[in-house]
């Protein structure tokens, strides 16, 4: 098995799906990369069992195919302090010696035989869902959602993104009990109702390499796995088993305070209050009384506090409500309006954080933040 590839595309490709290898592989062999050479097309292969994340290249000098399992870290980084320039690989098939010749030096890694790499999981034609989906439809779907998601060993449903489907169209929900995001699009649609739950580490994969496509995705699922085939990568992972809570009955309808106001304005003044909040629990708190917002914390075992007062819109009776402000932060940052609208029905219950306006029409997002006690 041998072959010429260029080390910047190489390592471009190894670091894209380097992210799959877990630093604590029950199998050895899952610290290795699977290179599988056949008719000048190089797949290589990263996994650790629960997600599997593929990359192919096409070679333009290449002989003999062939599969080999190479060290990962090893690999990458030597390729990272190569400047770009064309790389010979020779695969000794018998030993599983791999000799890797640059311009000026020549590099040898003893690799381990590819038949021993886990295989594939396949999805089961009689149960398998397929849907075509635009690329930035789902990095936008995943990149408002992912925050979201718990990190609750005895509810594993929580911990991934609930992606619903239908005719009308796709929604986007994570939740972790304390807020809760619903990202709905119109113009993804399905021929029938199905639905998955993608655990949070394929997410943050397909994150980082979606941008990297520009045409439709690929996506395929049963009740046990879920494929997403891109131009250059293949992402395989379980899915998370179980039934996802019903999210829409926990989102409050009749809520007659409205609040707008300024983003970034609000964002900012939380950033700076928050510093004076107690560390244990970044309690904030929001007095709204005519066109003002008092944003003020406190931590009385410091004797330090702090306020600011915002100009803002607000139609409802005046009311203070209290929110973590490590939540109410991040689910601003994840909002691209100019302006936002948090809808509330009392201090107890849920207040609902939308954008006043959105950029794309067929684009329906929803952010949920449970209050704290005030006295508590």
């Amino acid at each position: 098995m041998k072959f010429v590839v260029s080390s910047t595309e190489l390592l471009s490709h190894l670091q894209s799906i380097s992210r799959v290898i877990s630093s604590k592989n029950t199998l050895p062999i899952l610290d290795n990369f699977l290179f599988s050479l056949k008719d000048k097309q190089l797949e290589i292969t990263a996994s650790d069992l629960e997600s599997t994340l593929i990359t192919k290249l096409t070679l333009a000098n290449a002989s003999d195919g062939g599969k080999i399992a190479i060290p990962a870290r090893i690999l990458t980084d030597t390729l990272k302090e190569f400047s770009d320039q064309p790389l010979t690989f020779e695969i000794n098939d018998d030993t599983h010696n791999i000799v890797i010749n640059s311009e000026n030096g020549r590099f040898t890694i003893m690799g381990q035989n590819g038949d021993e790499f886990p295989q594939m999981p396949q999805l089961k034609d009689d149960k398998k869902v397929s849907i075509d989906v635009d690329s930035e439809l789902l990095l936008s779907g995943i990149l408002k959602t992912v925050f979201a998601t718990a990190d609750d060993e005895l509810r594993p449903v929580m911990n991934g993104i609930f992606i619903e489907m239908s005719p009308d169209d796709l929604t986007f929900v994570a939740s972790d009990a304390h807020k809760l995001v619903r990202y709905k699009r119109t113009d993804g649609k399905a021929d029938a109702t199905a639905s998955f739950i993608l655990p949070k580490k394929p997410a943050n994969l397909l994150k980082n390499i979606l941008p990297k496509q520009d045409s439709r995705v690929r996506v395929e699922f049963d009740e046990k796995n879920a494929s997403f085939t891109l131009t250059d990568y293949t992402l395989v992972c379980r899915l998370v088993e179980g039934n996802y809570p019903s999210y829409n009955s926990v989102i409050p309808t009749d809520n007659p305070n409205k609040l707008h106001i300024d983003r970034l304005e609000l964002y900012n003044t939380l950033r700076r209050v928050s510093v004076f909040s107690n560390q244990a629990s970044n309690l904030i708190k929001l007095q709204l009384k005519g066109n003002q917002i008092t944003v003020s914390a406190q931590d009385i075992d410091f004797s330090i506090s702090a306020y600011e007062r915002l100009n803002c819109l607000y139609e409802g009776d005046d009311m203070e409500i209290g929110f973590k402000s490590t939540f109410l932060i991040e689910i601003l940052s994840n909002l691209a309006a100019t302006e936002v609208v948090l809808e509330m029905s009392d201090p107890t219950r849920a207040g609902l954080i939308l954008p006043a306006e959105s950029a794309n029409e067929n684009e329906d997002v929803l952010m949920l933040l449970m209050p704290m006690m005030i006295n508590a």
